[in-house]
């Protein structure tokens, strides 16, 4: 017999698209038989919603919808991660980019300074031409050959694999550390010794006369502070001289160019002087190439701290994956009691977490950490969830309680079986959606990038033309200029245009523009994630950040989303049978009002009968073939469309009078949410309706008013009736006239869409698969993560709330904004220190203040600039929980 198939799909809006015949997540996909009653299908079934065709299977909608906003699920819209190293400041960061995007295959390139990774897309054409691993190949060896040496990730690496790779980079950090700290002191030694010959001169001016005589007098010598500097240049600063030597020959200039041109312009010129006494130059300052390195290498170890401190909470989050697990292996015979721990005959195997199966039967000790998220076979114990959950008060676990990667057993024995694992362990989508979202740059950063790129080039011509001003034109024009000590003790004005282009290189600092961003976004994202919101990207934390409007659904996000059946009626049949058909049509479907019939059809020990060719369709109800007959529940007008048999509206009137009687007279609070579901019958109409109660949060009332203390408007959008939706509004505080009801998904995209067309930026709430396309549409998404559960509302979001914390939309907001404060501030600060640092380094203040910098004291500079951007980013994490009481 012919088979056929229904497909379930709601019309697509504009903005999302569709891929026909691809399913993306099996979880959200349907196979169903039909060998029966296709024309009755046909006729009974919604007509935008349904398609007859001769295939097998029925997808709902949440399977195809995708978003620009959301990170993508398909293999194709994966970037190429390549790990580059030997990126030094802002101008290396756009000059790897320039290198990845003059290839023709490229469409786009982020590349992260601090985490020393670039994502590549590839044009669309590009990645059906040719494999991923040749492309990533060949951009790897482009920027290895441009002077950053560059390597594709390999994607799909397992746990232990990702883990040990970012071990390795905090380690490679961490030992560049300690080298950098030698260095310094290497090359403070050389300063004292070589600054040691002003010490006399100090103390004689104080009337000290001691410094004088024997080694004091050999360090007046200029050979030996000449020998100093040669000793400055080639021991603690020749990494530093090499590699901007270096990246001159890959015609991309970095700072440490700058910094090694100026200190070798300023050596040379030193030494010809010195050699050349004939020149009359008088241009002897070998001190100042020591002094500048000194000073630089200082503020290069004091910077790589903080970023290695910045890096701490992600640190923190990985230190919670477990790379070793105990594999219980039980003899197929084996009489053992089902609730033992460990049977006498078992074998405990160590084995890597890649190597787990779902099914696996696993061992965790006290004090251990879970490997993979299962639930509990046997054992009792208690956990510490506070990394998923937030509260310090361990959770009791025995028999059939599910327990997450990363949490700890603290008491006793568990054996679980692994329900999920690996790189699919609650832990691990974490750890990657951060360093996901820290390779997403802010649009903010492109003003950065396009500062950065021709810095350098800048920098060096300002310099070219500082010297040729002050040699030929400055000193005749302000000859007073030469008075002062800058010039030396002659009033050389060589020297003076020597040192004041030193400054112009030295002084500049394309480091805290490269930093400005990437600190801040990697310290934000990653204390997001340690608190329980997940962010996916500087991007979407500068679209939260300017939020006015949050949209928030009811079932779920308001309400507790754990719905209990409050109530039955029928004026027909008796409770219990409508109830067993209503719980036998809704079995398999996943949303929380169709759960809590279910549950309360398993409570009453109710055989539900079998049913053909369920359908759901996705805010509005479920549709089933039961005994040769259709049955639907959902809202009123869905269920009573979908029968000709139409109910007197006074009988739908005497159903609900029953059920509000019955609730009534129950002991449900105020703070109850009721909802009514309808059950109909082919043939029949409208038999029976099911009164669903869901408590609303602990935290809704005081978000909303948060929310609205902060000056943003919050809009109520569900498909409920209007009485259930006009209480729950009520008792969280949203005005009435911001209050929506009965709308599909369709419908909530819909008013998504014309709150941003009159220039609302909207985030929105959601939880579940109806809320899918307002998720996907909105300027930013918000999901709950219910259970730990993944479900399409996760996917179309951009931000997910891990903890189920409805207070936490509040502190991820608070986040975002705190964290694009600190981006402006030292965009603000980096712009405005090159601006006024490099026309006083030039000399502008010297005709008439007769103020000059040094190029030490430029270096110093140069290197606090960036330890302030760094240190300001830091200051984030001190950025406290605007709702830590009442969550």
């Amino acid at each position: 017999m012919a088979t056929n198939l229904l497909r379930l799909t709601l019309p697509p809006p504009s903005s999302l698209h569709f891929r026909p015949g691809k399913l993306l997540d099996a979880k959200f996909s349907k196979r169903i038989f039909l060998r029966h009653r296709r024309s009755r299908f046909r006729r009974h079934c919604s007509k935008p919603s349904f398609l007859v065709s001769n295939s097998i299977e029925i997808t709902t909608q949440s399977s195809t919808i995708e978003s620009e906003k959301s990170v993508a699920s398909d293999d194709d819209d994966k970037p190429i991660l390549l790990d580059v190293s030997g990126m030094m400041c802002g101008g290396c960061v756009a000059r790897v980019k320039s290198v990845l995007m003059s290839d023709d295959r490229v469409a786009s390139a982020v590349v992260n300074m601090l985490t020393e990774t670039a994502a590549v897309r590839l044009k669309p054409e590009v990645v059906e031409a040719m494999a991923e691993e040749d492309a990533g190949e060949s951009l790897a060896e482009r920027l290895t050959e441009s002077g950053f040496e560059a390597k594709r990730r390999v994607s799909g690496m397992g746990v232990a694999e990702n883990v040990k790779k970012w071990k390795e980079m905090v380690s490679k950090k961490e030992e560049l550390l300690v080298k950098s700290r030698n260095r310094v002191a290497f090359a403070w030694t050389l300063v004292a010794l070589c600054c040691g010959s002003h010490t006399s001169h100090i103390l004689h001016s104080l009337g000290i006369h001691i410094a004088h005589g024997g080694v004091w007098d050999l360090l007046h010598n200029s050979y030996v502070k000449g020998g100093l500097a040669v000793g400055a240049l080639l021991g603690p600063g020749r990494d530093l001289l090499f590699d901007g030597i270096k990246a001159f020959g890959k015609r991309s200039p970095n700072m440490n160019s700058l910094v090694g041109l100026g200190s070798m312009a300023a050596f040379a010129i030193s030494l010809i002087s010195l050699v050349n006494p004939e020149l009359e130059w008088d241009a002897s300052f070998f001190e100042e190439p020591v002094m500048l390195l000194g000073f630089v290498l200082l503020g290069r170890s004091l910077e790589e701290r903080a970023k290695l401190k910045a890096s701490s909470d992600m640190n923190e989050l990985l230190s919670l994956i477990s790379t070793q697990s105990r594999l219980v292996i039980t003899p197929s015979d084996n009489n053992t009691a089902a609730d033992s721990v460990l049977s006498s005959d078992s074998v405990c195997i160590n084995v890597p977490v890649d190597e787990i199966r779902v099914g696996d039967s696993l061992l965790v000790l006290p004090g251990e950490t879970f490997p993979v998220d299962g639930n509990v076979l046997a054992g009792r114990s208690v956990v510490d969830e506070s990394m998923l959950t937030g509260e310090s008060l361990p959770v009791y676990k025995e028999e059939g309680c599910s327990v997450s990667a990363g949490t700890i057993n603290w008491d006793g024995p568990l054996r679980i079986e692994a329900s999920s694992t690996g790189s699919n362990s609650t832990i691990s989508k974490i750890v990657k959606m951060v360093e996901d979202a820290q390779g997403n740059a802010a649009p903010v950063q492109r003003l950065a990038d396009a500062i950065a790129g021709p810095f350098v080039y800048t920098i060096m011509s300002l310099s070219a033309v500082t010297f040729a001003f002050w040699y030929y034109v400055g000193s005749h024009i302000f000859p007073d200029v030469l008075l002062n000590d800058i010039a030396g003790p002659d009033g050389d004005p060589l020297a003076l245009s020597i040192k004041l282009a030193v400054d112009v290189l030295v002084v500049s600092c394309p480091c805290a523009l490269g930093l400005a961003t990437p600190t801040a976004i990697l310290i934000g994202t990653s204390l997001g994630a340690k608190r329980g919101y997940l962010i996916r990207g500087g991007d979407v934390l500068e679209r939260l950040a300017s939020i006015d409007c949050i949209a928030l659904d009811k079932t779920g996000t308001l309400t507790e989303g754990r719905p209990i059946v409050s109530g039955v009626g029928s004026l027909i049949y008796e409770e219990k049978e409508v109830l067993k058909l209503a719980a036998a049509v809704e079995k398999t479907a996943t949303h929380p009002i169709a759960k809590a019939i279910v549950n309360e059809a398993l409570a009453l020990n109710l055989e539900t009968p079998e049913t053909r060719g369920q359908l759901t369709e996705p805010g509005f109800g479920t549709l089933a073939e039961i005994d040769g007959r259709l049955v639907a529940v959902g809202a009123l007008e869905w269920v009573s469309n979908r029968f000709h048999k139409k109910n007197d509206s006074s009988d739908v009137v005497k159903l609900e009078s029953y059920l509000d009687h019955k609730l009534s007279s129950s002991s449900l609070t105020s703070r109850y949410s009721k909802t009514v579901v309808y059950v109909g019958r082919e043939g029949e109409g409208i038999i029976g309706a099911i009164a669903i109660s869901d408590c609303l949060r602990k935290d809704a009332e005081f978000t909303v008013a948060r929310l609205q203390e902060k000056g943003i408007k919050t809009v109520l959008l569900s498909g409920d009736r209007e009485g259930a939706v006009a209480t729950v509004a009520k008792n969280v505080g949203i005005e009435s006239e911001s209050t929506n009801y009965s709308l599909s998904p369709d419908k909530k995209f819909e008013f998504i869409s014309n709150l941003q067309s009159s220039g609302h930026r909207v985030a929105m709430v959601g939880d579940g698969i109806n809320d899918a396309p307002s998720l996907a549409q909105a300027d930013v998404g918000i999901a709950l993560k219910i259970e730990a559960q993944e479900n399409a509302a996760s996917n179309a979001a951009s931000v997910i709330l891990v903890r189920n914390k409805l207070s936490h939309v509040v502190d991820a907001l608070s986040l975002a904004q705190a964290t694009m404060s600190k981006v402006y501030q030292n965009l603000a600060w980096a712009i405005a220190y090159n601006v006024i640092s490099i026309p006083i380094a030039a000399g502008v203040l010297l005709p008439q203040y007769d103020f000059a910098m040094t190029p030490s004291l430029s270096g110093g500079l140069m290197a606090l600039s960036s330890i302030f951007v760094v240190s300001n980013s830091l200051l984030l994490q001190l950025h406290k929980s605007e709702t830590s009481g009442n969550s």
